[in-house]
């Protein structure tokens, strides 16, 4: 297999962006981020998550479109932070389910991701950060993020519970579990090792 895509799902502050700067260093994968700082719906969001849910999750989902199709189309190797199906299996309809974003919205974005998602391929390798809510909390702390200082309990446990559900029925591709609750892989080595121990598996099988 000609391995081009390896992607990192997980809740936020699960640390998926570290990992992924980990991975592409150990590697020499390139790393594509997640849009954060030049976003220009982020913060609005937060701050009104009603008026511009529908905005800010197309914005995402073109994003992560072009970005998957630079990875298909060129010669590297390249690990993604967090996925396509993520904006469309988790936090769109968790909007649409809070009364965050209308019917009519979601129909016509839930509409584009098939179309946009018929044309792309799944990761080669999808790797899925499980944290509970106390880590979570602590990670969003520690980064300080102005924006994110809005965000409720509730909201990431919703959130956690369909990231649960949708890994459950994950079915596109390989797929690798990493449970951070006992693992510290930014500052302990050995954590780390044991991650790219697993990934190694499951690119290159037992002998690499």
């Amino acid at each position: 297999m000609s391995i081009k895509h390896i992607a990192i799902a997980g809740n936020i502050g699960a640390g998926k962006t570290t990992l992924c700067s980990l991975l592409g260093k150990h590697y020499g994968w390139q790393v594509h981020f997640e849009d954060t700082t030049t976003n220009p719906y982020l913060s609005d969001f937060y701050n009104d998550m009603q008026r511009w849910s529908f905005n800010l999750q197309i914005y995402f989902l073109n994003s992560r479109y072009q970005q998957i199709l630079n990875i298909r189309q060129g010669s590297e190797i390249v690990i993604q932070d967090r996925t396509i199906y993520e904006d469309a299996f988790i936090f769109a309809p968790n909007l649409h389910d809070m009364g965050l974003m209308g019917q009519r919205d979601f129909d016509n974005y839930f509409d584009l991701f098939r179309t946009m998602s018929s044309q792309v391929k799944a990761p080669d390798l999808l790797i899925y950060l499980r944290a509970d809510i106390s880590t979570l909390v602590s990670h969003i702390q520690n980064r300080g993020r102005e924006y994110e200082g809005n965000m409720s309990l509730d909201y990431l446990k919703r959130l956690n519970a369909r990231y649960e559900n949708w890994i459950q029925s994950y079915s596109d591709g390989k797929l690798l579990i990493i449970d951070t609750k006992n693992s510290d892989f930014q500052n302990n080595p050995e954590d780390f090792g044991r991650i790219i121990n697993k990934v190694d598996a499951e690119l290159y099988g037992l002998f690499k």
